[in-house]
């Protein structure tokens, strides 16, 4: 597909369009592909229609700035910025009302003084009883902030580094296997790993079951024998502390 798009490239004015919009048409199902992913993450009355619209202008994004004198994959260019732009539409249209943003902050603090007192990672139940929450109060409560973590998850992992990395691309190009992205990232990947093998055994395992297997949230919880909502709770868990831990690692 680099042809194609160095063909747009070199192209003369007169067939710039044709050439892109064929591109723009190759490239919809990442688009969609991208935009679900996301939605996946998401509160379901989020429409994914307004995600696939916004990672179509990512896509348009992409093919304008893409460079042909480096050595990129377009595919892999064109991935980071759909999710940028998807991503930044959700920011601007400030899904994540500021209670719910506090609430994920308390969350947050909670686990982090938990940790401290203990000397390990909190448990559901040590969370809830520190936050004064029933169990199924708690788990409400981290559902709610499921927005709130996804964009921190997306979020970049380094604002000075390279443009658009994020943890998640990091769990998902580990899942890719290709040489020359693991050895560059090598210090990256190999904090990031030692994050999360820090977390909880069965935080753990979702996260693998979910970035590295690449199963949705109802096929893990046939794997575990727990409900999809349940998944969805410990997974959002996870992230928060997986997020948690990256920073603090990365400030030391």
């Amino acid at each position: 597909m680099n042809s194609l798009v160095k063909s747009y490239k070199n192209a003369a004015h007169s067939v710039d369009g044709k050439l892109r919009e064929q591109i723009i048409m190759d490239y919809a199902p990442l688009v969609r592909y991208v935009a679900q992913r996301i939605a996946s993450r998401l509160p379901a009355n989020i429409d994914i229609d307004d995600l696939i619209s916004a990672g179509v202008i990512g896509l348009m994004d992409a093919i304008e700035k893409f460079d042909m004198g480096k050595e990129n994959k377009f595919k892999t260019y064109a991935e980071h910025r759909i999710r940028g732009a998807i991503l930044d539409e959700l920011r601007s249209q400030d899904w994540v009302p500021r209670s719910v943003r506090d609430l994920a902050k308390k969350i947050e603090r909670a686990l982090a003084k938990i940790e401290q007192e203990l000397g390990r990672v909190a448990t559901d139940e040590e969370a809830s009883i520190f936050m004064g929450l029933t169990l199924d109060e708690y788990y409400r409560v981290v559902a709610r902030t499921k927005l709130s973590t996804v964009i921190s998850i997306d979020a970049p992992l380094d604002p000075s580094g390279d443009e658009g990395r994020t943890i998640l691309d990091s769990l998902e190009q580990t899942v890719a296997g290709n040489a020359s992205v693991l050895l560059d990232d090598k210090t990256i990947r190999e904090s990031l790993m030692k994050t999360i093998e820090s977390l909880p055994e069965r935080d753990q395992l979702v996260l693998s079951l979910y970035y590295f297997e690449q199963l949705n949230l109802k096929e893990i919880g046939k794997v575990l024998n727990v409900t999809e909502s349940r998944v969805s709770q410990v997974h959002q868990q996870a992230l928060t502390q997986l997020r948690r831990k990256w920073q603090s690692n990365s400030k030391d």
